[in-house]
């Protein structure tokens, strides 16, 4: 199974769309399942529900520094390399869908937005890309990691 097809499993499972793309990376790196989810539970929809940076991406973005991070303070190198692989990665996602902003991606008004999660029920899944932009978070990452071993 691709890292496209697991996360989009997780998310049509309930996972929020953070969630679901890092924990299709996050096993790879012998994150427990319970962890994974517990570190990206507060980036879906938009970061709490606030609509702001999707959490697909949010999810694409901690799976990548889960993967290829930087962890010395002063490693200013290691800290621009991994900066510009967040920029790649999120500049696809922005090519492939004009934003990596949830509000946006899901066409809501930014004066009216709803600052819950939504029942996933068969009509929120009509109107929703959601599932699509977890799949295709996922598939711009493993493309990258592959990419650029």
């Amino acid at each position: 199974m691709t890292k496209k097809e697991i996360a989009k499993n997780y998310f049509l499972q309930g996972y929020n769309c953070a969630q679901a793309v890092f924990l299709a990376f996050a096993k790879d790196e012998g994150l427990s399942e319970d962890v994974a989810l517990k570190i990206a539970s507060s980036f879906g929809g938009g970061l709490g529900a606030q609509r702001e940076v999707c959490g697909a991406v949010s999810g694409m973005c901690m799976a990548l520094g889960l993967k290829r991070g930087y962890n010395t303070a002063k490693d200013y190198a290691a800290k621009q390399k991994h900066y510009l692989a967040v920029q790649e990665i999120c500049a696809e996602f922005k090519k492939q869908n004009g934003s990596i902003i949830c509000r946006e991606l899901l066409g809501l008004d930014k004066n009216n937005l709803p600052l819950k999660s939504e029942q996933r029920t068969g009509e929120y899944y009509k109107k929703r890309p959601c599932a699509e932009l977890v799949a295709m978070a996922a598939e711009i990452l493993e493309n990258y990691l592959n990419k650029n071993n």
